[in-house]
């Protein structure tokens, strides 16, 4: 079999892509919550917040780096393996990356050494404060990545001069139309998966019984965040599924398999999306029920696949898929937060059983969403990679399948490897758990007094070189 080598191209990018956008949704998240916990201890004394944001610190450092190291690798795929589209849209797309790197990636790096390493150096205040610029700083990263990654899908703000895309109207660059949207749909879910991920551990400690005040902590704040930003991830999705119906309707098409545009969309649960004969095949579906959810008309109609060239048309399974996997996971939360909701109400939330044993097994469904909506809204904007402007198959460089395929089979084993080290080592500090006592001499007189679970968590930052 022939290597085709933009396939392999896209391949690489999005096996790198996929490694890279779970650790700064995660870091997005998590440095708000420490902030939050710092907050706190410092409203109210209660040494557990304190401990709590020194233990998650030391997480956060680890995915952080790892969010970094796996982000510039992408960067330089733009001139290795898209030098087409570095080209003729870059005029566009590099400033909003220049953006990114001198507001957000400078804000954190200026106050992140702080944040890991000034607690005890510096006044509480300004720790706090540098916590809050992190925090700050990953927001605006996601502003800037998501504006540009927006203006791909449906480009404004520029003209086209031989061929070349040059901004003509930053505003509408950076606030095209389908960006808002995207940019709160990004930051919830990532805020979401924190919470779940934050609740789950809260779980497993109280399934063992190991550090429990901390626990019922982590299990009362994710939840409670749980408990509003998934029904609000649900509201903002379908304000979002409304705009890409708009202004990129082939894509929705995709994503509910909906061949004829003349007739209303049923809500295809199920189906097996056969491309070649323009049908699905084992279709369970409800009738009418895309149309009242894109258009909001039980009658509604929208434009089917088949009212687009075969050529304009994105690929079916990726998108009908991984969307089906995004919305079930995002109904699961759901139903995990009002099944904690109540037993929050009868006083059970901390209980042993079920509900622990399943928040502890979710932790990781936030991150596989998250995935998953991401192939699905890049997927589904194919074969352009800037739509109406450049196509892929147009923008990649003249390098060979041989020289692709090499290069993503080195990826695969540095990532495996390096990941697969980074992820174990988050483990590892979650196993050990938020405090640890130990006896530390008095400066004054000889005998020895417990080190606080907070003051153990610092040695462990500092020890651990996080």
């Amino acid at each position: 079999m022939e290597l085709d080598a933009v396939m392999l191209a896209r391949i690489q990018f999005g096996f790198t892509v996929a490694f890279h956008i779970i650790f700064p949704s995660f870091t997005i998240g998590l440095s708000a919550w420490i902030a939050t916990l710092e907050g706190i201890w410092l409203k109210t004394g209660d040494e557990h917040y304190h401990v709590l944001a020194r233990f998650w610190t030391k997480i956060f450092a680890v995915s952080f780096a790892m969010g970094v190291v796996s982000g510039i690798v992408l960067s330089y795929q733009f001139g290795t393996n898209w030098s087409g589209f570095s080209e003729t849209v870059g005029n566009v797309v590099a400033p909003l990356i220049g953006y990114e790197v001198l507001t957000a990636f400078f804000l954190e790096a200026t106050f992140l050494g702080i944040m890991l390493f000034g607690w005890n150096r510096v006044p509480k205040w300004l720790h706090f404060t540098a916590c809050l610029a992190v925090a700050v700083g990953t927001l605006m990263s996601s502003f800037w990545i998501l504006s540009a990654n927006s203006w791909m899908h449906y480009p404004t703000g520029h003209v086209i001069r031989d061929g070349i895309a040059y901004p003509d109207k930053w505003l509408d660059v950076i606030f095209n139309p389908t960006f808002p949207l995207r940019l709160a749909h990004m930051v919830i879910a990532a805020y979401l998966t924190t919470a779940i991920v934050i609740l789950g551990v809260g779980a497993r400690y109280l399934l063992s019984g190991t550090h429990v005040p901390y626990a019922r902590i982590m299990v009362r704040m994710g939840l409670g965040l749980a408990l509003v930003l998934a029904p609000t991830q649900l509201l903002v999705g379908d304000q979002h599924g409304l705009k890409t119906a708009k202004y990129q309707p082939a894509k929705i098409a995709a994503m509910e398999a909906h061949w004829d545009g003349s007739k209303p969309g049923a809500l295809v649960l199920f189906a097996i999306p056969d491309e070649e004969n323009e049908k699905n095949d084992f279709e369970i579906s409800i009738p009418h029920g895309a149309s009242l959810i894109i258009t909001h008309d039980i009658n509604g109609l929208f434009p089917g696949l088949k009212d687009f060239k075969k050529e304009d048309r994105p690929p079916v399974l990726i998108p009908f898929f991984g969307f089906r996997l995004m919305v079930g996971i995002g109904m699961w939360f759901i139903l995990m937060c009002a099944w904690g909701a109540f037993r929050w109400w009868k006083g059970t939330l901390y209980d042993k059983g079920l509900y622990l044993t399943l928040a502890w097994w979710s932790w990781p469904l936030g991150f596989v969403a998250i995935l998953a909506g991401w192939f699905t809204t890049e997927v589904g904007r194919q074969p352009w990679i800037a739509t109406g402007i450049l196509r892929t198959a147009d923008a990649a460089s003249p390098v060979s399948a041989l020289q692709v395929a090499i290069s993503l089979g080195l990826f695969i084993i540095v990532y495996g490897i390096v990941f697969t080290a980074g992820i174990y080592y988050m483990n590892r500090l979650i196993h050990k758990g938020p405090a640890r006592t130990v006896l530390k001499p008095e400066k004054h007189g000889g005998a020895n007094r417990p080190i606080s679970g907070a003051e153990s968590a610092g040695r462990e930052v500092l020890g651990s070189g996080a």
